[in-house]
């Protein structure tokens, strides 16, 4: 969730379905005009015009990637969504531009705003209060987040949903889709629907802050006494299924520790992993999105705050097992059992050429580097990233039949999400000794 406080950023959200859809129809018509002129240029060079070159310019992505953001919610989201650790689903030029979405979002302005918590709180609601901020600290796709405070003086933080989201979920994600068919950019032979039909089903579990507010309460429950983390109260007398009322935990953006000590560092992304671990094979719920605005560190005593629970899913208790196996056969190396484990778990199906699966092995030799040396892995002086997102290329060069499991997806993206950050950090970690805390070999 981006940080603001600029009143230029502020920008009314297409609320109705035939507006957002209108935001589509002009991208098109804009994206159709562009491919015009670069085709008659091509021409005029007499070179041949090749469809899909036309419509991947830098240009045309950016202008993909600036409508998401005017639009908000679900269209934002799946954006990010692709965009985060997605280098095997998309081609460079879009996921750069997709990626700017984690960055960039306008918030609503006041009259909106006003509009908004009147019909989920009702007339004279800030008598519930003592006070409330209209200026947003921070934006992104689904909703802003405001300062507020309770009628006894504790600092509260609102999140305030944007309104139409919820509606709007499945014909924004239908009209992304149909973006992508019609540019060539789903990946060829992969069936996709399985996977936008889980992110419809999130993006609406998202939507619902009661939903959300229950998963803030149990991570609040099941990191009780550990005090490595600090989850937000849930305020449940002031949350609706649009608005989120909870306390306000201060803490410096996490991404801001590429500056720190490197024994901070590794204490921090070493804790993070940890997390991550208890979460797959402990605690069976995670936290599944992995942006980096949802961690906040406080130096004065070493804690990671926790926010945004709304990406949080159940792991059903034999995918947990399917994924213990994976990774005991990820430490042993063993290729044979590492795929007949990720075939269990449905990551992938289907035969395979040569250079498919040899670009397959590629991507999971790379990604579980770190856990094969019992020592401290030095994210920073490691390509472990830039080697799967080559194997992602090189995979999909190829059609192959296959129906990904999404929610193995989403727990992959989570994962991915630790990777990035802990490169951007540049921290030394030993996940094979986090591992053997938690009954691996």
């Amino acid at each position: 969730m981006a940080d603001t406080d600029n009143a230029e950023d502020a920008m009314a959200v297409p609320s109705r379905r035939l507006g957002r859809l209108a935001r589509f129809g002009g991208l098109g018509t804009s994206i159709a005009g562009s491919m015009l002129v670069e085709g008659a240029k091509t021409l005029a060079r007499g070179e041949k015009v090749e469809i899909d070159r036309l419509l991947l310019t830098p240009g045309n992505a950016q202008k993909v990637a600036d409508q998401l953001s005017k639009l908000r919610g679900a269209a934002m989201k799946v954006g990010q969504l692709m965009s985060m650790g997605g280098d095997d689903m998309l081609p460079p030029e879009m996921a750069e531009a997709l990626a700017k979405l984690r960055e960039q979002a306008h918030h609503m302005p006041p009259p909106q705003l006003k509009r908004v918590l009147n019909e989920a709180w009702g007339n004279g609601w800030m008598s519930r209060l003592g006070r409330f901020d209209p200026r947003p600290i921070a934006a992104a796709s689904i909703g802003q987040v405001h300062r507020a405070k309770s009628k006894d003086g504790r600092d509260l933080a609102i999140k305030v949903q944007y309104p139409g989201v919820r509606d709007s979920i499945d014909s924004d994600i239908d009209n992304v889709v149909t973006m992508l068919k019609l540019s060539g950019q789903a990946p060829k032979g992969v069936d996709v629907q399985p996977v936008f039909d889980e992110a419809k089903r999130q993006l609406h579990e998202e939507a619902d802050y009661l939903r959300e507010g229950s998963f803030m309460k149990r991570f609040h429950e099941v990191l009780a006494g550990d005090d490595r983390f600090v989850v937000p109260t849930f305020e449940e007398e002031l949350t609706t299924p649009d608005v989120l009322a909870m306390s306000f935990e201060r803490g410096q953006p996490i991404d801001e520790l590429a500056s720190a000590d490197q024994e901070t560092r590794n204490e921090v992304i070493t804790n993070l992993f940890d997390l991550v671990i208890r979460e797959l094979f402990e605690f069976k719920v995670m936290q599944t999105d992995p942006n980096f605005a949802n961690y906040r560190y406080r130096p004065e005593t070493k804690q990671i705050v926790l926010l945004d629970f709304g990406a949080s899913r159940d792991i059903d208790p034999e995918l947990s097992s399917g994924y213990r196996r994976l990774v005991e056969a990820d430490i042993s190396g063993d290729w044979t059992a590492i795929d007949q484990a990720a075939r269990a778990i449905n990551l992938y199906s289907g035969d395979m050429t040569p250079k498919q699966e040899e670009a397959l092995k590629d991507i999971f030799l790379a990604s579980i580097e770190p856990l094969q040396r019992d020592e401290p892995y030095d994210f920073a002086a490691s390509d472990v990233t830039m080697r799967m997102r080559d194997g992602g290329i090189k995979l999909r060069e190829e059609p192959f039949a296959h129906t990904p499991n999404p929610i193995a997806l989403f727990l992959h993206r989570k994962i991915g999400g630790m990777y990035l950050l802990a490169t951007r950090l540049g921290a030394k970690v030993n996940v094979r000794a986090l591992l053997r805390q938690h009954g691996f070999s």
